[in-house]
C-alpha cells in the first residue's frame, strides 16, 4: 500500500479521547473523489490499544469550511482492543464537501491507542509472510 503524504490524516497520532485527525485534506474544487478509481480510507493501529475494554469507531467527516461543523459521511464498525498492526479499510463516498478529515470515537475506561490514517488506492490489508529461506 502506497501512502501519499498529502493524503495522510494521521501519522502515529496518540488518541486518549474522541479526537479529530491532526491533518485535514483540502479537496480544492474537485469534491467527487469517489467516482472512477476506487479510493479507500486505511486506518492502522500503530501501538496496541490500552485501558479497560477499549473500543474505537473510525469516521470520515466532511465540511465546507475549515472552521465549520463537520458531518459524518462514513463510519466503521466498533472495533475492540486493536493490536499493533491491525487495520480497518473503509470505502470513501463520492459525495464530499471541500474539506475531509478522519475522526476517532473511542470508548471504554481510559482508552489509549496510536493510529495512522490515509487515503489509499490499494485498500488491501498488507500482511508479511515467511519466505521459508
Amino acid at each position: 500500500m502506497i501512502i501519499d503524504y498529502n493524503l495522510q490524516f494521521s501519522d502515529a497520532q496518540a488518541v486518549t479521547a474522541d479526537a479529530a485527525s491532526t491533518n485535514v485534506v483540502d479537496l480544492g474544487g474537485d469534491f467527487d473523489i469517489g467516482p472512477g478509481e476506487d479510493m479507500k480510507l486505511a486506518f492502522s493501529c500503530d501501538v496496541a490499544m490500552g485501558g479497560s475494554s477499549p473500543t474505537v469507531i473510525f469516521k470520515l467527516q466532511t465540511c465546507a469550511t475549515v472552521g465549520g461543523t463537520y458531518i459524518d459521511i462514513a463510519t466503521s464498525r466498533q472495533v475492540a482492543a486493536m493490536a499493533a498492526g491491525d487495520m480497518v479499510i473503509m470505502g470513501i463516498p463520492d459525495t464530499n464537501l471541500q474539506f475531509i478529515r478522519a475522526y476517532y470515537d473511542v470508548g471504554g475506561s481510559s482508552p489509549t491507542g496510536t493510529f495512522s490514517a490515509s487515503i489509499v488506492k490499494d485498500g488491501q490489508q498488507w500482511a508479511a509472510y515467511a519466505d521459508a529461506i
